[in-house]
């Protein structure tokens, strides 16, 4: 089980250094006045630093390793 985790966090934590963030679109209501309705597309983005992405991989190399240990 250990292992699995470990090799997930490594996949996990090579693709957050590749890709630092995504951007997405989602539609809000402009205006709602009854049966008129205007709604725009808004872009929104999620962004983690890159360090992140090596702390994860660095964890799961130490779990993966401690795994075999044991």
């Amino acid at each position: 089980m250990n292992k699995t985790i470990a090799l997930v966090m490594i996949v996990l934590g090579i693709l957050m250094l590749v890709w630092t963030g995504f951007t997405y679109t989602k539609k809000e209501k402009v205006v709602d006045a009854g049966p008129i309705q205007i709604s725009a597309d808004k872009e929104k983005s999620v962004n983690w630093p890159p360090y992140v992405g090596g702390i994860i991989l660095i964890a799961g190399v130490v779990i993966l390793v401690t795994s075999k240990k044991s």
